[in-house]
Order: C-alpha cells, then structure tokens, then sequence
C-alpha cells in the first residue's frame, strides 16, 4: 500500500478534484475510454463515508469552510490523504471504510469532518480522505512528523489486510533496510527507452525525435528532462543520464561511425591483403604506417567496446549519499541553534 498525505488551504479544489469526473474528458471521450480500459470514467468518484458532514459537493464545502472559520491561526485546514493498493490487489467497499476511520484516528481528525471517496478510473484502486484539520472546539490536529506516521500506518495495515509489503521512505527505515533495492517501473522503463534509443541513434536531434516518438517530452536545459504520457516528469539525472553522459554518448558514436569509414576505405584501396585467413590492412597515421589484424582489436573494435561499456553502465548510477544523514545533521543543527538562542 503506498499512502500519500499533504496538507492546503482550499476545501473548494480539493473536494472537488475528489467528487468530480476529471475536466479535461468529454462525456463521449470518458465513454470511449471506458470502451478501451473497462474503467469507470463517468461518475468516477463513489462517497464511501461522510462523517460529521454531508449533503451535495457544494454544501460540503460549505460546511467544511464555516469550521475551518473557527481557528483563525490554522492556514492550512485542507488535510488530504490518499491511499493506493499494488497491482493485482484489491479490498471490498466496508474494508476502505475501516482504513478511512484507522486514518482518521492516526491524524487526530477521527472526531473532525471528513469524507471517504473510492475513485473507479485507475487500474490500481485507491481512495481519497478530505478532512478539516479544524474542529468543532476550533483547535486544529496537530501534523507533525506526518510522512513518518503515513509509513508506519501503511506497514500496519499491509499486516491487516495481507497487502502486499512496500518499502517506507529511505528516511525512516533502518541502516539495513536502506540497502535493499528499490524499484520504480517509471524509471525502469524509462531506462529502456533511453538505452534502446541510443543503439540506434549518433545525434541528439535524432534521440529527441525517437523519444518524442515514444510518448515522451523533452527538456533541455543545463541538464535534460523526460516527462512521460502521464504527465510524470524524471531528471535525466535520476536514471544515469545526464546531459554530460548524453554527449559522451554520442561523441563516441561519432567517433565510432568515423572510424568505420575509414575501416572501409582502408581495405578498399588496395591496401589490404588476405594471408592465413586473416586479413589485414594498412592506414598511415602522421609519418607511421600502422597494420591491423582482424583477429586483433583495431580501434574501431575499441571505441565499439567502450560504447557497450557506456552502454551498460549508462542507466545504472551509483546509489547516491542516503539523505537522511543530512535529515538528522540539519535536526542536530537545529536543535544546537535553539540551544543558543536560549
């Protein structure tokens, strides 16, 4: 179960994105959608639970906004929680209501307004929970160390419900669980895009031109970007392609395409010669006249080699310094600072 929670300052844009159909789609585009997926795309969003609230997505609102009132001193009323099964799996309708109510108490909002909305137009079903940090005493709950609590809570209901196991943020684990790999399919299959495109390509216009032609846009700047179909952006950076190993990339394909012409022109010319099977060629350099064995490496087959090597280790980028070393050194630093303050 992956959970994500945030907080805001509009019951009007949150609640709606929650109880209504998305804008961008049409009533025939949410119909032919629904053809190619079997989805629910038309009255997307089912209400599994009002607490404390009720009534059309309007007086909802309302209501919410007329509470939040009551603390003056809280900017952000809007906690917004949602929670996302793994592939494959899924949970009756009264099992969703039994998490929304373990969230609700984990948060301090059990006693607050709050809604429940399962959405039917993802293959992997999830749920919204909109809740007013605000009470009806006018204090509101109390959010920190929200990420680390979200975690703790999704590990607690996988256990539950016999969901599937996800890995918490690195920050929260122990040193040893931060060594176990991650997987991100985004990522996985943005890797072999990118290492497909490059076998094929020697130019960055041709390797712009075959992503774009893969649902993805690109952005170059002083590094490069890829945002997919999903509108999901991913630092070239963050799959072991920068803009620096791009053109290294292709300057050796450069390097490499040049070398094979010369190759060809070599035993053309009449410089080369069949003995024993093995042919070999001849090609001045400067004031030195150099001949190449095709049993042995020529510079060609070098630069080809590297390439691979590239290649391979292209995609696979070193595990960066974990941060949360730098979580706890910035705590520290706090602490100490406040210490003088004193």
């Amino acid at each position: 179960m992956i959970g994500k929670i945030s907080r805001g300052k509009s019951f009007y844009h949150c609640i709606r994105y929650c109880l209504q159909d998305k804008k961008e789609l049409s009533d025939s585009q949410k119909e032919l959608l629904s053809l190619k997926d079997n989805l629910q795309h038309k009255e997307r969003a089912e209400v599994l639970l009002y607490n404390k609230c009720g009534g059309d997505i309007n007086e909802v609102i309302r209501d919410f906004k007329e509470v939040a009132r009551l603390s003056s001193r809280t900017e952000k009323p809007v906690l917004h929680i949602s929670l996302r099964l793994a592939p494959g799996e899924s949970l009756p309708k009264d099992q969703w209501m039994e998490i929304a109510q373990q969230c609700a108490k984990e948060f301090g909002v059990a006693e607050h307004q709050y809604i429940c909305v399962l959405h039917k137009d993802t293959k992997q079903p999830h749920v919204h929970i909109v809740a007013n940090r605000v009470g009806f005493d006018g204090k509101a709950a109390k959010d920190n160390n929200n990420y680390r609590r979200m975690a703790a809570l999704c590990r607690r209901l996988e256990k539950q419900y016999n969901l599937k196991e996800v890995l918490s943020p690195k920050a929260f684990l122990s040193a040893k669980e931060r060594q176990l790999p991650r997987s991100d399919q985004r990522k996985e299959q943005l890797k072999r895009d990118i290492r497909q495109v490059l076998e094929k390509v020697a130019t960055y216009p041709e390797f712009e031109k075959r992503m774009q032609a893969r649902g993805y846009t690109v952005m170059k700047g002083r590094g490069i970007s890829f945002i997919d179909e999903k509108k999901v952006k991913t630092k070239g950076s963050e799959v072991g392609c920068s803009l620096a190993t791009l053109e290294k990339v292709f300057a050796m394909k450069q390097k490499l395409v040049l070398g094979r012409v010369k190759e060809k022109r070599a035993i053309t010319s009449g410089h080369s010669k069949q003995t024993d099977s093995r042919l070999t060629y001849t090609h001045k350099t400067g004031q030195q006249i150099i001949t190449h064995d095709s049993k042995f490496p020529t510079p060609v087959d070098q630069v080809q080699q590297e390439f691979i090597s590239l290649l391979d280790q292209l995609l696979n980028p070193p595990p960066s310094p974990d941060q949360s070393d730098n979580v706890l050194a910035n705590e520290h630093l706090r602490k100490k600072k406040k210490r003088r303050i004193s």
